[in-house]
């Protein structure tokens, strides 16, 4: 055997060798490439249920949605009703306290006056006839 013959050997060895160790990891990553492929497989098939009761949900909730704006709706409809009304009570009801409190301040404005006027005349009725007594 001549020495080429021998390191051609040792070279295809080793290459055997190299193929040996490299034939492991890739036999693992095949291994988890089947595994990964099941695994979305499994998820492919439970997310479809759950798409479909998701649907069902959002159709459930606009279901609800819309009634909820038929009560708003009213609800605006009550407040603007109960705005005008309050408004016309205050216009039809206002307007004439509003008078009689005027009318009871100048009627007591005008006892008041009266009454100043009585006691300023009764004092000087009391101090002339206390001078003409006096």
């Amino acid at each position: 055997m001549h020495a080429g013959a021998i390191a051609g050997l040792i070279a295809a060895g080793a290459f055997v060798l190299l193929v040996l160790l490299l034939a492991i990891p890739l036999l693992k990553l095949g291994k988890t490439l089947d595994e990964a492929t099941l695994a979305i497989r499994k998820t492919h098939e439970g997310a479809t249920p759950l798409l479909s009761q998701a649907q069902t949900t959002v159709a459930n909730v606009n279901n609800q949605l819309d009634q909820v704006e038929g009560i708003a709706k009213g609800v605006n409809s009550i407040t603007t009703n109960a705005a005008a009304l309050t408004s016309l009570v205050s216009s039809t009801v206002g307007s004439p306290l509003i008078k009689v409190a005027a009318f009871s301040y100048g009627v007591r404005s005008t006892v008041r006056k009266r009454q100043d006027q009585q006691a300023i005349s009764d004092a000087r009725h009391a101090r002339r006839t206390s001078r003409r007594e006096g």
